[in-house]
């Protein structure tokens, strides 16, 4: 059975342990940023069998008119069991007074599916435009 943990303490070497599974090394590669990352999350939920961190979906906002889903990740061991979609739907039952939930992510049809499975849409269907600005040097 998986439990759940609403901003619930999380040690930074469990932490980099889940996201060194997904090859994010985006974040990995930076252990002095693994230890900021909880502290300036607004809300995030944690996916636990047993002892072991197994999922984990981590957002930005102000807790009133927007929610940026900055992280959702399920180890590699757990995918494909309802893990992600169940963090999803934690998330915006939890906050579901707040107007605009935002989201970065892969281009790629499986990936899409599983976000329109959640309610979510393309920017470009809302009549809507993003942009980005990265430096993957950092």
């Amino acid at each position: 059975m998986i439990q759940y943990k609403v901003n619930d303490s999380i040690s930074v070497d469990t932490l980099t342990d889940l996201y060194a599974s997904v090859k994010w090394t985006g974040y990995t590669d930076h252990p002095e940023k693994m230890k900021e990352l909880l502290a300036g999350s607004y809300y995030y939920i944690s996916a636990w069998k047993g002892e072991r961190l197994v999922g984990l979906i981590r957002t930005i906002g102000d807790g009133a008119s927007i929610l940026y889903i900055q992280d959702i990740l399920v180890h590699p061991d757990f995918q494909r069991r309802g893990i992600g979609k169940e963090l999803m739907e934690r998330v915006i039952a939890d906050n579901a007074s707040i107007r605009q939930m935002v989201l970065i992510t892969d281009d790629t049809e499986s990936t899409k599916a599983f976000y329109q499975s959640v309610g979510f849409k393309a920017i470009q269907q809302l009549n809507g435009v993003a942009f980005v600005r990265y430096d993957f040097s950092l």
